[in-house]
């Protein structure tokens, strides 16, 4: 344990350097920065195992900053360890700087997580931590049994609905790996936090099967008495409720105390009182970006701590890894991030099959050919054929972590965001399922993930209005024209920042899945139907759905016409193909799944399939822009601009023209 005088100046460094770097960018938060101080360098000087010469020891604790406003505490944390120069955070809030104003995920410069939407980042710490477990259970790889898991929370997090699933989920799994900090400074933005909330939030959490310990955050002692406690608890997840001083330290123009203030959240402190809050915190105004020598010391010897607990940790692998050759070796491919390889030989459609249960079958096969795969679902598994999944493995339960399903409850965002974690993780494939239309609950979370570049698949079952007996409510019409506006959005590597696949028949969701599979680098969603579908036409090259679109068997050279659609209308397109043909026309059938990764072929091959200044006709059953893209300005798309209604699916083909006859109506009118 360290001398407690020599902590509270490191946490007054911290205190220094966060306020100096929001004064020195004119913009940021250093009220939260300040009064976190204590708590995280008490975290990283005594408690984190982490390895000082490789940030991406997969053995290493993880440190999960849910408040991303609270960036100057954790960049100037990871100063005193070496992450971070004191050059960049003088660049705080710059173009290209490491130092952005939410901390976005870089594992070299110790950020987990990519954090800004309040509430996420702490759900992505409960996924991490149900990765660890599954993955000591899996392997029996004594570095995953022991990390611990952090998350750091503050009143705005908690007050996000998802805390609740979070809170849930890891009480109910028991999740003892996962130490979260609450820092409850009682400062809202704009407000204090008793004019929004008057809950008891220890006794929601005990509700929820936490072990909850309230302490002093500004206090080293507290501070560690509650890591130890939480360290030793073995059933239970722990809650720390540090009480902590908004801006702790600082001061006013007139040398007053500026702590407690809403002012101090959002803004720089400014003149006077940035002077005189340096001065009190025993930092020089005109010089502020130092680190103190004895802070220094203090991190240096625990860098030669950590040296010693890593070497441990290594030896005590390389005996398990002598003793199970095999396993070590799939585990560093696991965490390679590679694509794992597959007989896909083995998997057997049914013709005319509805895309779920095709998809159904793919998943049966991942569960046996994937050990590092965990699949879940919001409590849809029978509806939205994730049981194919789960009907070769089984739950995750508390104290059994054999399985690899993860029931997440009705909590599409929570279970989204825990799936993320699982990937920030590392080594883990994490995939999740739900109803499409659902997809609405999600997407803070699909947009997290493709902005971390994570792999996560999203499954969306009751892909269109053809869950007709349902009704509207469930019926997606828009969801497909947002979730594709991912492909259109570019990420930081210059990527498609999303795959989005939505398979014609039950042979295409094969190869969908298998581009799902070999997508390392972005999250991918499959979008498939509850609905029985023809298959296309016998000897279409099923691999040409790689492209993203391409021509289907049976199409006619020299076009008069073609025909564009994904999903179930590209069967609609082939039956109205065959009544045009019957007028003399020559047709080409386009399936496309993927309009970004049509986009992404050469301009070569996208005139092969859509040629400029052709006749192309679109069919969509969403919104009519799903397709326009692809027609043309002189194409048409005939799709849906209403919502859907309640009726048997069938019914509902008659009554809004998905049907042969209309596509053979709708084309004609182009002639």
């Amino acid at each position: 344990m360290n001398d407690n005088a020599v902590m509270n100046l490191a946490a007054d460094n911290i205190r220094v350097l966060a306020a100096s770097m929001v004064e020195k960018a004119k913009s940021g938060h250093p009220g939260g920065a300040m009064g976190g101080a204590d708590f995280i360098n008490v975290l990283y000087s005594e408690y984190l195992r982490y390895d000082p010469d490789c940030p991406q020891w997969k053995g290493r604790d993880r440190f999960f900053l849910d408040p991303g406003h609270m960036s100057p505490m954790l960049y100037s944390q990871l100063a005193l360890i070496g992450r971070i120069t004191i050059e960049e955070l003088q660049q705080f809030r710059q173009w290209g700087s490491p130092t952005p104003g939410h901390p976005e995920v870089d594992v070299k410069r110790g950020i987990e997580n990519t954090s800004g939407p309040l509430g996420q980042g702490h759900v992505f710490a409960v996924g991490a931590a149900i990765a660890a477990k599954f993955l000591a259970a899996r392997t029996g790889n004594p570095l995953f049994s022991k990390e611990t898991i952090y998350a750091y929370i503050s009143d705005g997090g908690i007050q996000e609905e998802i805390s609740q699933g979070a809170g849930r989920i890891a009480g109910t799994l028991g999740l003892d790996n996962l130490i979260m900090f609450y820092d409850s400074n009682e400062i809202q933005l704009s407000t204090e936090c008793g004019d929004v909330s008057a809950e008891d939030t220890a006794m929601k959490y005990r509700a929820w099967g936490w072990n909850v310990l309230a302490i002093n955050g500004n206090d080293c002692d507290q501070i560690r008495a509650a890591l130890d406690a939480a360290k030793a608890e073995k059933s239970r997840p722990t809650l720390i409720i540090g009480k902590c001083v908004m801006g702790k330290g600082a001061r006013k123009e007139d040398n007053s105390s500026y702590e407690r203030n809403c002012k101090t959240h959002g803004a720089p402190l400014g003149g006077d009182a940035y002077r005189n809050t340096i001065l009190n915190l025993g930092g020089n105004p005109d010089d502020p970006f130092r680190i103190r020598p004895e802070v220094k010391e203090l991190y240096a010897r625990r860098a030669d701590e950590l040296r010693k607990v890593v070497a441990e940790c290594s030896a005590e692998e390389a005996a398990w890894a002598a003793a199970n050759p095999e396993m070590a070796e799939n585990v560093e491919k696991w965490f390679s991030g590679a694509a794992p390889e597959l007989d896909w030989s083995v998997v057997k459609q049914k013709a005319g099959a509805p895309t779920r249960n095709a998809s159904a079958t793919v998943l049966g096969m991942l569960a046996e050919q994937v050990p590092n795969m965990i699949c879940a679902s919001a409590d849809l598994s029978n509806s939205d054929k994730t049981d194919g999944f789960l009907n070769k493995t089984h739950s995750f339960v508390k104290g059994d972590f054999s399985g690899a399903f993860f029931q997440a409850g009705v909590a599409e965002l929570t279970m989204a965001c825990c799936c993320i974690g699982m990937a920030l993780h590392g080594g883990v494939i994490s995939a999740c399922g739900t109803f499409f239309v659902f997809s609405d609950y999600m997407k803070p979370a699909i947009r997290m993930a493709a902005l971390m570049e994570l792999p996560v698949k999203f499954i969306w079952s009751h892909d269109a209005f053809r869950v007709g007996e349902d009704g509207p409510t469930h019926e997606p019409v828009e969801q497909e024209a947002q979730i594709r506006l991912m492909e259109k959005l570019k990420n930081h590597s210059g990527s498609n920042s999303m795959l989005v696949l939505r398979p014609a028949d039950a042979e295409e969701t094969t190869e969908c899945w298998k581009l799902a599979m070999e997508n390392t680098k972005t999250p991918t969603g499959l979008i498939f139907s509850r609905q029985n579908i023809d298959m296309l036409p016998e000897g279409t090259d099923y691999t040409q759905a790689a492209k993203g679109a391409y021509v289907t068997a049976g199409s006619d050279e020299n076009p008069d016409v073609i025909l564009v659609a994904s999903g179930s209308e590209v069967a609609t397109l082939n039956a109205g193909a065959e009544l045009l043909r019957k007028d003399g026309l020559k047709i080409r059938i386009v399936s496309c799944p993927s309009e970004g990764l049509f986009r992404s072929q050469s301009e070569e091959y996208q005139q092969s399939v859509l040629p400029s200044g052709a006749k192309i006709f679109g069919l969509t059953s969403g919104l009519p822009v799903n397709l326009q893209g692809l027609v043309g300005p002189g194409g048409k798309v005939f799709g849906l601009e209403s919502f859907g209604f309640s009726a048997p699916y069938k019914v509902l083909d008659e009554k809004l023209g998905f049907t042969a006859e209309n596509v053979y109506e709708q084309v004609k009118l182009m002639f």
